[in-house]
């Protein structure tokens, strides 16, 4: 199931983790060291919190549309001063709850692969295996974690 959640952006002055990111929906915060990795972190913890919600039996919430997101109250005042607060704003992080499922399932699924004898014994002799070169070729090739 795909969504689209509002999620808030506290730039601050702290030097190691810059970003705030505040969840409304789910009631859930993280942070990021620049704003890439803010917004990463955004969709990972919506898509973890969606996923526990399903596995608890729980309704996921429906996303709140961005205007209705009130930015008058701080959800800050046990983490930083206003003063080091930069700027704060609202953004949409797309999720897509049943591909992360899939992600959080680590099975192994057997793939028959062809490789050339003298190739495979090269391998075999320095030690190295097949199947995790292979994954990591395939998630470099796919641009995935």
């Amino acid at each position: 199931m795909k969504e689209i959640y509002t999620v808030i952006i506290t730039e601050t002055t702290d030097k190691k983790m810059p970003y705030l990111v505040y969840v409304p929906d789910f009631d859930v915060v993280t942070e990021g060291k620049d704003l890439n990795d803010a917004l990463y972190m955004a969709e990972d913890i919506i898509s973890l919190c969606g996923v526990d919600y399903e596995d608890d039996g729980k309704f996921i919430p429906t996303p709140t549309a961005i205007d209705s997101i009130d930015m008058s109250v701080s959800h800050w005042a046990d983490v930083c001063e206003p003063s080091e607060i930069i700027t704060e704003f609202k953004t949409l992080v797309p999720v897509d709850f049943d591909l992360y499922r899939k992600k959080l399932q680590n099975t192994a699924v057997r793939r028959n692969v062809s490789l050339p004898a003298w190739l495979d014994a090269e391998a075999s002799k320095a030690g190295i295996n097949v199947s995790a070169v292979l994954q990591n070729a395939l998630k470099a090739e796919l641009h995935t974690v």
